[in-house]
């Protein structure tokens, strides 16, 4: 629902375009994309662009920021293909990649394309399939791998992205049996959604015995999370100023963890965040495709931690 209220596609796509370059000509680090082919949490007839299409096309609008999926459909693509496309992608964005890659959830979504909706069990079984050939693709010249869900023989995948070792695996999800784990084996980031102090700290310790476990050095890998913020100054009415400054969008009807503060306010969060665990923050901020003014005053916010 980002867009809605544009109702020319080009002017769609030039509004999600300035927000990217504002990102790009401050100090952010990263801006994302959702993967999804229409709006959520329930589906509309606005405007959605499909995801691998946007992030190429910013990769060419921008020059500095990274650029990441939160997170990748893992059903949506055969993971030889994602490998291929987000080798393709690193290369564009001259390294700027960062590849986010979960199970998927959207059942609606799956359907209305054609996909097969699976039961929780396969999606999870595929996507640690998954998970391990497009590191495979990533890693070595001739891969080989034969699974439930999946395989791949010897597939030609040049060039293979241009930042080192690999393109940056970030992996969306908490589970505690396979997705933590395949963050330890094989990711650079995990994306542990919702902010949440306490489900912070839980997560982050999970991941952490994986590493001990596995041998890997848990310190090497980014655990980040989300908060969607919107901030507004002191002693203003929050409803006022969200309905102000969101036009036509209803954040109510899709985000139920929502803050709504002053900077300060969004400051203790992200407070909150850091202490519990979590050493990089992705923010959600609803309206920036109709003020720019506010990509600014939440960059203030994360200086703050910088």
């Amino acid at each position: 629902m980002d867009l809605a209220g544009f109702d020319d596609p080009i002017e769609q796509w030039e509004a999600m375009t300035a927000v990217a370059k504002k990102a790009d000509e401050g100090s952010w680090d990263s801006i994302w994309l959702f993967d999804h082919f229409h709006t959520v949490p329930e589906p509309s007839t606005e405007s959605t662009f499909e995801c691998w299409t946007a992030t190429a096309a910013l990769a060419r609008d921008t020059k500095r920021v990274n650029i990441g999926q939160m997170v990748g459909c893992n059903g949506y693509r055969n993971p030889s293909l994602y490998a291929k496309i987000a080798s393709s992608v690193d290369v564009a964005s001259h390294g700027r990649l960062y590849a986010g890659i979960g199970a998927g959830w959207y059942e609606h979504e799956w359907k209305a394309y054609g996909y097969e909706w699976p039961e929780l069990k396969d999606r999870m079984g595929a996507f640690r399939e998954a998970t391990e050939i497009i590191y495979k693709m990533w890693t070595e010249d001739e891969p080989v791998f034969k699974g439930k869900y999946y395989s791949i023989d010897k597939p030609i995948n040049e060039p293979k992205g241009v930042r080192k070792p690999h393109p940056s695996l970030w992996i969306g999800g908490g589970g505690p049996n396979v997705t933590l784990k395949l963050v330890a084996k094989y990711g650079d980031a995990a994306n542990i959604g919702g902010g949440n102090p306490e489900v912070i700290k839980e997560k982050v310790a999970i991941l952490k015995g994986h590493c001990e476990t596995l041998g890997r050095d848990y310190d090497s890998i980014i655990k980040s999370t989300g908060i969607n913020a919107f901030p507004i100054d002191k002693g203003d009415d929050p409803k006022k100023a969200t309905e102000k400054a969101l036009g036509p969008m209803n954040w109510d009807k899709f985000a139920n963890d929502n803050l709504i503060g002053t900077e300060d306010e969004i400051a203790d969060k992200v407070e909150a965040a850091l202490e519990a665990g979590a050493d990089y923050v992705i923010f959600y901020v609803p309206g920036v495709a109709y003020d720019l003014d506010l990509v600014t005053r939440v960059e203030q916010v994360a200086k703050r931690f910088a």
